[in-house]
């Protein structure tokens, strides 16, 4: 009973890792962002638009992480 549980700990803290993409993906969208606004101004809306697209796509894939990461813990 023991190895399982220290496999779920196990499992569930690699399947975290996840998280630390989903961070770095985030960064990268709002760091362009900064550069395209300072870039040209004007487009502005457009850029923040696009922004908050690529926001959201890294957003999920943080969040599958963490469904399985909870899933593993609770689930199985």
């Amino acid at each position: 009973m023991q190895l399982v549980l220290a496999a779920k700990y196990i499992g569930a803290g690699i399947s975290t890792i996840g998280l630390l993409g989903a961070g770095i993906g985030i960064a990268i969208v709002f760091a362009a962002l900064i550069q395209g606004v300072s870039r040209n101004p004007s487009m502005k809306d457009t850029l923040f638009q696009f922004a908050i697209l690529g926001f959201a796509i890294s957003e999920a894939t943080g969040l599958f992480c963490l469904m399985i990461s909870f899933l593993l813990l609770y689930g199985v």
